[in-house]
């Protein structure tokens, strides 16, 4: 039964242990990343392949490298994802919107676009709507869109709160705490805040948590808080999402140690 007060689900979040059973939920939704901006072709095949591998929900890579991935994918369930107006987060929508169209037609399933966080700092929440319309309009149907916030810099709840229904309003399909490139990045509470949106759609729009995600010991909270406030069948990866990188290592090694004979993951 999920907890009523988001502070008590906090708490009990940070209590949770970090096991097997931990890594072998999150493994299945995890968004492998690799965002540096220094990249070459063969680490992203590299990434493409471990990805496959050990059964990732998506790879989120910058959208030049979307034809290699496409390549090293093509025909698996791993989904392609990739980044707009990031990481700033600038204010020209229609640039925004231009960088969706191009990453949808080079094959990317799934765009996180950052908000526009100068006009949200500034006080205007309408460019929120008005970049994930115009975002929504220039994907296909079935891109799933995601909104980076960086909860982090927006810093007060009741600010995360307010864009995140805007964006909701507006036709999301997720809400994502970082951008990574920014320090604090997710956050307890900002996911807490984020959650307690999500619940009044009745679940309907999505969580992608990152920034600073890179162990096990980081991730297994979220998906306690998450499993509180929206009930264990919830977190799948359809629904949940961990955009991370290292986190990756972190969960194979829990899980070889948990079975050492079972060989890798």
């Amino acid at each position: 039964m999920p907890l009523s007060r988001p502070v008590d689900a906090i708490e009990a979040a940070r209590r949770t242990p970090a096991d097997a059973e931990a890594a072998r939920r999150i493994l299945p939704l995890l968004d492998l990343t690799s965002l540096r901006g220094d990249e070459t072709a063969a680490e992203i095949e590299a990434l493409c392949c471990r990805a496959l591998r050990h059964a990732v929900a998506a790879v989120c890579i910058y959208p030049g490298f979307l034809p290699v991935a496409c390549s090293v994918l093509a025909g698996s369930a791993v989904r392609i994802a990739t980044v707009a107006n990031f990481p700033e987060g600038g204010d020209d929508i229609g640039a925004a919107a231009a960088e969706v169209a191009a990453a949808v037609a080079a094959g990317a399933q799934e765009v996180d676009v950052v908000a526009p966080l100068a006009a949200i700092r500034a006080g205007d929440l309408e460019s929120v709507a008005e970049l994930v319309e115009a975002c929504r309009s220039a994907a296909r149907p079935t891109t799933l869109l995601k909104l980076i916030l960086e909860t982090g810099l927006l810093a007060e709840p009741s600010l995360i709160t307010a864009v995140a229904r805007t964006a909701v309003m507006a036709g999301v399909d997720f809400l994502k705490t970082s951008t990574g490139k920014r320090f604090p990045g997710a956050t307890l509470e900002a996911a807490a805040a984020l959650l307690e949106v999500i619940a009044e759609t009745g679940g309907r729009v999505g969580l992608k948590l990152s920034g600073g995600i890179r162990t096990l010991a980081d991730a297994a909270p979220y998906l306690a808080l998450v499993d509180a406030t929206m009930g264990r069948d919830w977190a799948n990866a359809s629904r949940l999402r961990f955009g991370a990188s290292a986190l990756l290592d972190d969960l194979v090694r829990v899980l070889q140690e948990a079975s050492p004979g079972a060989g890798p993951c």
